[in-house]
């Protein structure tokens, strides 16, 4: 009998070999992080300018920064950082001085040149935007689009408040001043390109046939250079006439552009991270920086599909070959700056705590089943398998449940959250929730009820479970993965010193732009890098 001992030994240990493979046990460590989707400048990139040195400037809402680009090979580095860098438009005066607008803030900037100290020329002026100087008397003008509706002319001493030349006009967006004074730009939500009277606001209409128009300029040769967000159109538009020429055909999300002494045309488009340049004469097109991603958050892993919430784009990326594919942009869908999402089998969930909303998708047609609005601060959405919604909200420091027809009936399942940031369901049933005050919280689901999983973290945003039942957190105030056995509560350092923990500005929420963390079946973990707008795999050693 002996003789078979050994082969049937062999048999076992081949059989369990083969088990442990469908479920990988714990890797020994883990190698370094590698790219799955390359790195890029800015993150969302809005406002160009080019001043008196013939850089190109190129400003970063999200970002929080002006970056200075490369006219010929199109290297990218931060001129002024944030928070006081963000920068939704740069204006160059007639002395080469500069301002721009901190969107989020409600501020207007200014500084003389790079060595000058910067001065607050306004302030508390939600959704400023858009302004540009009087280049004959250094007259400044800012509009207020979105979060406002006014155009105003703004003392550069910073003494006298800001004077009211209109209001209710339509998103008067990217404008600039011409050579009579008057101000040329776009009327966001009326389709329309203008002139405005600085003096009186009376204003007339220069031609009504775009789209969504998003930012204007002047060629110094009768003609208004025009941006079409929803169309991805670059056009000229002549002054005398109101003809309407498309030059070239780009992709949507399209923000600003800025023309330069030799009537290159350069155009921002904040999905893409990319600025391009235009041959106004031809329309050929060279792309001078871009980025695959532009402002990643929380992902989601589904099979070789990591979906990624993009903040100006929904898109999915192929695990194998690092592959990035638009689902939907923003401008150009009904997408509303989604930060996060959740899957079900049947649903998905981007939620914005921007806009406050939760968007619902049929996985089956990829077309919105519900939008909704009115959630304080929704940092993360999770359908159910049984059709409900599970909401974040970071603002009350709930979790909502949402269910019944258009998800109207709502009720707290979980409060008393320290900053409720991202959610995922655990192999038992229960609900994990990462807090920003540094803790996993494991919610049951069935009462709501609380038990603290894992606690001292360091700002701790997306997390995700291993195959082989451990916990993967990115603690985002300290740069680094970090796995969890919940059971024995011993840690161990996944990866550190990574590009993740972007700082939003004054009045922003602490965990800002989330970082999502994903687990393969075979341990390969993933995570979103906002710092500099890539996603990582980071694969076990055994």
């Amino acid at each position: 009998m002996r003789r078979w001992i050994a082969p049937c030994l062999a048999a076992a240990t081949l059989l369990l070999s083969a088990c442990a493979g469908l479920s990988p046990t714990r890797p020994a460590g883990w190698s370094a992080p590698e790219a799955l989707v390359a790195p890029s400048s800015f993150t969302g990139v809005h406002g160009l300018a080019i001043d008196k040195q013939g850089r190109l400037l190129a400003g970063s809402v999200v970002g929080n920064a002006i970056w200075q680009v490369d006219r010929q090979t199109g290297a990218a580095s931060i001129l002024v950082g944030g928070p006081e860098g963000q920068a939704d438009d740069i204006a160059i005066g007639p002395n080469g001085e500069m301002a721009w607008t901190n969107y989020l803030q409600g501020v207007i900037r200014y500084r003389e040149n790079d060595q000058a100290p910067m001065r607050v020329l306004a302030k508390d002026l939600p959704g400023i935007n858009s302004l540009d100087f009087d280049r004959r008397n250094g007259k400044l003008y800012a509009s207020q689009v979105f979060l406002g509706d006014a155009l105003w002319e703004i003392d550069v001493a910073g003494v006298k408040p800001p004077r009211l030349i209109a209001k209710d006009l339509g998103g008067f967006n990217g404008f600039e001043v011409g050579p009579d004074g008057m101000l040329y730009g776009p009327l966001w939500f009326q389709r329309s390109v203008v002139r405005i009277n600085p003096a009186d606001g009376g204003m007339t209409v220069i031609n009504a046939s775009f789209e969504t128009p998003a930012a204007a300029n002047l060629d110094g040769r009768g003609n208004l250079w025009v941006v079409d967000t929803a169309s991805g159109e670059l056009a000229k538009v002549e002054l005398a006439s109101g003809r309407k020429t498309t030059v070239a055909q780009l992709s949507t999300a399209l923000d600003n552009l800025a023309i330069a002494p030799d009537g290159t045309v350069y155009v921002s488009n904040m999905a893409d991270n990319s600025i391009q340049a235009i041959n106004p004469d031809t329309g050929a097109v060279r792309t001078l920086t871009s980025g695959k991603l532009a402002v990643p958050g929380g992902i989601k892993l589904d099979g070789n599909t990591l979906w990624v919430p993009d903040v100006f784009a929904f898109r999915q990326v192929d695990t194998a070959t690092g592959a990035v594919q638009d689902v939907k942009r923003m401008q150009a869908s009904d997408l509303e700056y989604p930060f996060a999402i959740g899957l079900s089998s049947k649903k998905m969930a981007l939620a914005s705590w921007f806009t406050g909303t939760v968007q619902v998708i049929d996985r089956a047609t990829m077309a919105t089943d519900t939008m909704l609005h009115g959630f304080k601060a929704p940092y993360d959405a999770l359908p159910l398998e049984d059709g409900s919604l599970l909401v974040a909200e970071i603002a009350t420091g709930s979790i909502v449940s949402a269910s019944g027809a258009g998800f109207e009936t709502r009720k707290v399942l979980a409060s008393g959250l320290a900053g409720p940031v991202q959610m995922v369901l655990g192999q038992d049933g229960a609900l994990y929730v990462t807090e920003a005050a540094g803790n996993v919280q494991r919610i049951k689901l069935s009462d709501g009820s609380k038990t603290l999983a894992a606690d001292k973290l360091a700002l701790p945003e997306g997390l995700a479970f291993t195959p082989w039942g451990t916990l993967i957190v990115a603690e985002s105030a300290a740069g680094r993965l970090t796995e969890i056995d919940l059971a024995t509560q011993q840690r161990r350092s996944v990866a550190e010193n990574l590009p993740i923990g972007l700082a939003g500005g004054p009045g922003m929420p602490p965990p800002y732009v989330v970082t999502g963390v994903a687990v393969a079946a075979d341990g390969t973990v993933y995570f979103s890098a906002d710092r500099n707008n890539a996603v990582y795999r980071i694969k076990p050693q055994r």
